[in-house]
């Protein structure tokens, strides 16, 4: 068993170098299986376990993967021969349902089984089946949770989304890249990945125009080819950075970063008393006091970011006055609470809820990760307490931050991972 032992109560300084999207990379990755062709994709965050699982996805129906540099892969589907992936597959990330709109783009037929990642509630896939049907698929889900789709031609239509469905989106997306005819999906996500998938399907011939609108049109192309891309930079571990500085009162200048996909979190940061510097590919937090509080609610993009909530917890946690954060979009995203309380937090959930009575000093204590941004924020408080912090079940975290130990280490933060043997393992028993 592996944990993160932090020793905390440290101002971070220095700099630190974001990663590739995750986000991105876990839509781009199976939409390369939609040419016969070969992709070069860079900038990808190629050690963290989600893409890793969907790399030997890729390789389970007949795809050849290359490692070109730790943050390049090559990815030659022209002997792509299955459209059908087991649970053992699927089971580690949620992600892996976009094989479903790939494998239908690419051979008319899929059967995906219903896919696993961190739970944060009823994650229905009902809007997904709505686009692949306006599609001319015919969609079933057996009673062994296996999704099942098949068409003898994908046509275009328009698609009204009843929700915001970021996952939706980019399923119907890979769908239609290859049907015949227009495609319009409304009521369509527009988040930064969204955007950074349209411009790869486009790279390899698609004809893909609106995203990062809430309308995005497409024409299916039936002869896509390989291409060269670089994914966009994380915007969620660049907000994780960014908040861990203000939350250590250190002064940390986070590369590679999109400043405009951080601006609702600048935002919340500055209302906090930060200060935040914007450059071309660059941004730098600093606080020199203690922050102040405020309030925040989740909203799809260019909304204050889900996966930012856990994280911004933390600094509201340590916050003079009382804050207040709604959450909107996941019903079971408030979990790390009993965490934090552990370091001692006053924090009081109701429903979506959470009321936040800040503290002047966390206190380091053994902590587990819920979920991926709930890690990542057990790693943040643990940077901003005083004392030590063991957190376990640290494969949340590693699904979605690259080497972090070593990013943090280089901006002063004593934390390092460390592997002990669990008690109840009666095969590790002297």
């Amino acid at each position: 068993m592996e944990k993160y032992v932090i020793n905390g109560g440290v101002p971070l300084h220095g700099e630190i170098t974001v990663s590739g999207a995750k986000n991105a990379a876990l839509a781009i990755i199976p939409a390369a299986i939609l040419c016969q062709d070969v992709c070069t994709i860079e900038n990808l965050p190629v050690s963290i376990s989600d893409v890793r699982y969907m790399i030997a996805t890729l390789r389970h129906i007949g795809a050849t993967v290359r490692y070109v540099d730790k943050s390049t892969i090559e990815i030659d589907s022209r002997k792509v021969n299955s459209y059908v992936i087991s649970h053992d597959m699927t089971k580690h990330l949620r992600a892996s349902y976009y094989f479903i709109g790939a494998l239908l783009g690419r051979f008319g037929r899929a059967r995906v089984a219903m896919p696993g990642g961190c739970y944060l509630g009823p994650r229905p896939i009902d809007q997904h089946i709505k686009g692949f049907e306006a599609l001319g698929a015919r969609v079933s889900v057996e009673e062994n949770a296996i999704v099942e789709a098949d068409s003898e031609s994908l046509f275009g239509n328009p698609i009204y989304l009843d929700i915001v469905s970021v996952g939706a989106t980019v399923n119907i997306m890979l769908a239609a890249a290859r049907a015949e005819g227009m495609t319009i999906i409304e009521n369509a996500a527009k988040e930064p990945h969204i955007v950074d998938l349209a411009n790869f399907l486009n790279s390899m011939g698609a004809d893909v125009r609106g995203a990062g609108t809430d309308v995005i049109k497409i024409r299916g192309t039936e002869n896509l080819h390989g291409c060269t891309y670089s994914i966009i930079p994380d915007q969620i571990e660049a907000g994780t950075y960014m908040v861990a500085a203000a939350a250590t009162k250190g002064n940390v200048l986070i590369k590679n970063v999109i400043p405009k996909h951080l601006e609702s979190i600048s935002t919340k940061l500055i209302e906090c008393g930060a200060d935040v510097t914007e450059y071309d590919d660059a941004i730098r937090v600093s606080m020199e006091k203690r922050p102040g509080k405020c309030n925040i609610k989740t909203m799809p993009h260019p909304g204050f970011p889900t996966d930012m909530q856990p994280q911004m917890a933390v600094l509201l946690a340590l916050a003079e006055g009382t804050s207040v954060i709604s959450e909107s979009i996941w019903s079971n995203r408030f979990r790390y609470t009993e965490q934090l309380a552990r370091m001692g937090a006053d924090i009081t959930v109701d429903g979506q809820l959470a009321m936040i009575h800040g503290v002047e000093q966390l206190k380091g204590a053994p902590v587990k990760a819920d979920d991926l941004r709930a890690g990542a924020a057990m790693i943040i408080a643990g940077l901003a307490a005083q004392g030590r912090t063991e957190i376990e079940d640290i494969m949340h975290i590693r699904r979605g931050y690259e080497n972090v130990v070593e990013k943090i280490s280089n901006i002063g933060g004593d934390i390092r991972m460390v592997y002990c043997i669990d008690p109840l393992d009666i095969n590790n028993a002297g």
